[in-house]
């Protein structure tokens, strides 16, 4: 019988052996997964989004990971059975998993009186919240691996298929979490679902060891494992998770803000590493030099990523938009369409290094895995390499990409990746000398290509500057931030990028409804406002407003990047508002500054990225809206900038709702054409035309706002729209947006024209402003102000439907009769 035909049975009975036990790792690897995606969105609410923060809080989770892999790896390998270990790991974890969730609901105000009291010390909460159901977690894996009844020779491919299964576990949990789970169940309810995969997979281990006979079997006299390819693989490790930071930087360009997109890119991260460890696991038993293979994947891998990033161009948007109208030609829906660009920029980036990556996992394994001690050495390889992911995680985020950029950190990525890849070869004993000179020549090659790439490559990328030039451009930790001049002549502006994602910009619409966004609470508020916190600081022109009103004495900006910060002086309108000794610049998130921070505001106005951005949902819930309460003077008013292109009318109403749901007394105003204005109180907002009139004639403040076309009281007063009558009429039943339940985040994609419908239906809420005090010349002009604004919204309307000839009457006619107001002439081009 020949060597191939006898390897058959062989080959059957490991898969055998492997099935049940993989099958437990991909429900164990789902659950692990929905636990992960729900406890980083908690610890963005506990600690903050700033990145330190929160990758600190991160670190937790694999650390204990890590820890478990060691501790649980050891245990095994005493244990005659070691899945009744792994079914009350499970169990542990379905019970401590959900009571982590609840926990972290609970912790900010928690945490931050701690970090007020002791300091660092208050990070032990999160760890440890995070960290021991990790620690279970992390025990999955070695512990199965343990129990497996075959011969330890073949654990490369025994533990590579169960590696597979367990990423093919994650990449599902990755995509359900998104997709399904917290937008049907909330955070707390797809806790629960995961509990149950846990405890699924507990029975099935149960019944499993009921109806099996596993005992392990145990060769003193086997290979030793080459604790050199533990260190190495542990160096990959950290490479590969470095990898992953600079991609979530450099591919959002090509992407969303969507939760949807890093969910994609997230599964296909986890898809290259399946189908590298599977591919692998079948052949690794019959490689003759595994240092020489292990090394030439690892190399790859770093000249792979290095050269997709080098290729990037308009190529790659082309391919999307095909990929995109295939899917919508096949009759999809919106969503799958766009998750069809996302998963084409996905497998153009990120796709190909991952799966040389995955594959070097079964090499890893049959290098550094001993038959004394099995579970001990696959939890050792476990742990090396999620340790050294989060010591590459901390350096690329904190000290290369700030130091480097993203372009060269990626190549010094690359190079590294070479030098294993040659350590590798260069171990191997019987390594083919034609191999190692491929590993020298991958590791050279990255050099050069690394040397040659321009460091400013990805900024030339950014959608907006293809036509235009660039102002400014930082790769910064935790974000890219560039400026981009569009536009010609006297209609020239600067548009802000964060993330290669366009956020605001300083021509005349975005001035005009900034402004207001400032001034208009200041101009109605029944007090005498001394106090404002102005929440995300992108072009500064809301902050320097504040600067125009002079009552104020106290105007705080909570900015969560300072390359924000450090490009305000390229807009104009914003009166120098970074650089200004009168307004404070705390560079926090605005959740985390009103949370630690017990200082009360007579106003709060915030317009941070729009809600289905993802993680910026925080600042539109009903816990938010709450928080912000407690932190209102008497009278004090929240000025929530509500957008109307970038969602759907639905989720309007969930927003409205959620507002509505905290404050008593709440108005909406018309600021722009794109966007409206709510207004909340806890006390009435009573309207006095005399005092709006006086603080309106203040000579900086009619100024500012005269320069975005709002000259007089009137034509202020002729923004509003409506009280909170009105507005419960607009919410109708909808369900408010909450921690627990952010279902802007994750609503369904924006419908093509959305404001062609949500504007109008917002408009029919209108009803006369209550005004006390005004005489018959304020009213008949606020009438006048209000027909000729809605004449053109409609021109706008019209625009919008593509009808040029009822666009062209009505803006003709709002001119005839307002020729000077810079607002309206701007959209004619004058």
């Amino acid at each position: 019988m020949s060597s191939r035909t006898a390897s058959k049975p062989a080959a059957l009975a490991h898969t055998s052996t492997t099935l049940i036990p993989a099958l437990l790792l991909f429900i164990s690897g789902m659950a692990a997964l929905v636990y992960q995606v729900l406890w980083i969105k908690q610890l963005s609410l506990v600690v903050g989004v700033e990145v330190y923060a929160i990758t600190t809080g991160i670190s937790a989770f694999f650390a204990g990971l890590a820890l478990g892999g060691l501790l649980f790896g050891r245990w095994a390998d005493r244990l005659s059975r070691p899945l009744l270990l792994y079914a009350i790991l499970e169990i542990l974890v379905a019970v401590l998993g959900v009571g982590a969730t609840v926990a972290l609901s609970m912790a900010a105000s928690p945490f931050a009186w701690l970090e007020q009291q002791v300091g660092l010390l208050a990070w032990v909460l999160p760890f440890v919240l995070v960290g021991i159901p990790a620690l279970l977690m992390g025990g999955t894996l070695p512990v199965l691996v343990r129990s497996l009844h075959i011969d330890p020779k073949a654990l490369g491919q025994a533990g590579g298929r169960l590696y597979a299964a367990n990423t093919a576990g994650a990449i599902a949990g990755t995509l359900l979490t998104a997709f399904v789970l917290i937008a049907t169940f909330g955070v707390r309810g797809s806790a629960l679902v995961a509990a149950m995969l846990n405890l699924l997979a507990a029975v099935g281990a149960l019944l499993y060891v009921r109806h099996h006979t596993t005992t392990v079997i145990n060769h003193a006299n086997g290979a030793k494992p080459a604790r050199l390819a533990l260190v190495l693989y542990a160096i990959a490790g950290g490479v590969a998770l470095g990898y992953e930071v600079v991609w979530s930087q450099s591919i959002v360009q090509f992407m969303s803000t969507r939760t949807y997109a890093f969910a994609v890119v997230l599964a296909t991260y986890l898809a290259g590493l399946f189908i590298g460890s599977q591919l692998m696991a079948r052949r690794v038993e019959r490689i003759r030099d595994p240092w020489g293979v292990f090394g030439l994947l690892i190399a790859g891998a770093g000249l792979v990523a290095l050269l997709e990033i080098a290729l990037l161009g308009r190529w790659l948007v082309l391919l999307q938009t095909q990929a995109e109208s295939l899917v919508l030609s096949l009759g999809g829906a919106e969503l799958p369409g766009m998750s069809a660009r996302f998963a084409v920029a996905a497998l153009c980036i990120v796709f190909v290094p991952t799966l040389l990556l995955g594959a070097a996992f079964p090499l890893a394994l049959r290098l550094s895995v001993g038959s004394e001690h099995v579970g001990r050495d696959v939890g050792a390889v476990v742990a090396f390499n999620t340790l050294g992911g989060i010591v590459g995680v901390m350096l690329c985020g904190f000290v290369l990409i700030p130091w480097l950029g993203l372009v060269r950190t990626l190549g010094l990525l690359a190079v590294i990746a070479g030098v294993v890849g040659y350590l590798a070869a260069r171990r191997g004993h019987g390594v083919k000398k034609g191999r190692r000179q491929a590993v020298v020549a991958l590791g050279l090659l990255s050099l050069a290509v690394a040397l040659l790439n321009p460091v400013d490559r990805l900024a030339k990328l950014l959608p907006g500057a293809r036509n235009a030039s660039l102002a400014f451009y930082q790769e910064g930790r935790g974000a890219t931030v560039a400026v981009v001049t569009q536009g010609q002549g006297a209609r020239s502006f600067q548009r802000l990028y964060i993330q290669g994602v366009s956020n605001t910009g300083d021509a005349m619409p975005s001035l005009r409804y900034m402004r207001i966004q400032a001034l208009l609470p200041l101009l109605i508020h029944n007090g005498e406002p001394r106090s404002a916190l102005v929440i995300g600081f992108g072009t500064g022109i809301t902050a320097g407003a504040l600067l125009r009103y002079p009552g104020l004495e106290h105007r705080v900006v909570a900015e969560l990047l300072p390359s924000v910060i450090q490009a305000a002086p390229l807009f104009k309108g914003n009166f120098n508002a970074a650089s200004d000794p009168g307004v404070d610049v705390r560079l926090r998130d605005g959740r985390q500054e009103l949370l630690r921070n017990p200082q009360a505001y007579d106003l709060i106005t915030l317009e941070p990225p729009p809600p289905s951005a993802a993680g910026v949902v925080n600042l539109y819930s009903r816990d938010f809206y709450q928080l912000a309460a407690r932190r209102l003077e008497k009278n004090g008013l929240l000025a929530q900038w509500l957008p109307l292109p970038t969602q759907n009318i639905e989720d309007s109403q969930s927003l409205v709702r959620s507002f509505l749901d905290v404050f008593p007394y709440a108005t909406l105003w018309t600021s722009e054409f794109h966007e409206m204005l709510l207004v909340g109180s806890m006390e009435p907002i009573e309207l006095d035309a005399t005092r709006i009139r006086q603080r309106f004639e203040q000579p900086n403040v009619s100024s500012a706002l005269g320069e975005v076309g709002i000259d007089s009281a009137a034509t202020l007063l002729a923004t509003w729209v409506t009280d909170r009558q009105g507005l419960e009429r607009f919410a109708g039943n909808a369900l408010p947006v909450t921690d627990d339940q952010p279902r802007i985040e994750y609503a369904p994609w924006v419908r093509s024209k959305e404001i062609t419908r949500v504007l109008p239906a917002l408009l029919d809420l209108r009803v006369p402003a209550p005004l006390l005090n005004a005489d018959p010349a304020l009213t008949r002009t606020l009438a006048s102000e209000q027909q000729r604004l809605m004449q053109f919204y409609r021109a706008s309307l019209h625009a919008y439907d593509g009808d040029r000839t009822a666009w062209g009457r009505d803006i003709q006619a709002v001119l005839q009769q307002d020729s000077a107001n810079p607002y309206y002439r701007w959209f004619i081009g004058q």
